[in-house]
């Protein structure tokens, strides 16, 4: 559990910096982000899940 929330913190962190560093670069995207069409971003959250779980795996072995 205590793994868990760790990678929770760490979601957190990551996106804080990128939006207090990059704002307008992230404005950008979630703005083409609604324009996309729900099956696209399934598919790459998906895809980002399985990268996700693969680089999991081979850190933790």
């Amino acid at each position: 559990m205590q793994d868990l929330l760790s990678a929770f913190a760490l979601v957190l962190v990551i996106e804080g910096v990128l939006y207090a560093g990059f704002p307008t670069v992230m404005r950008r995207a979630l703005e083409a982000a609604m324009t996309m069409p729900d099956s696209t971003l399934r598919a790459a959250g998906l895809l980002a899940a399985a990268i996700g779980v693969v680089a999991l795996w081979l850190i933790r072995g």
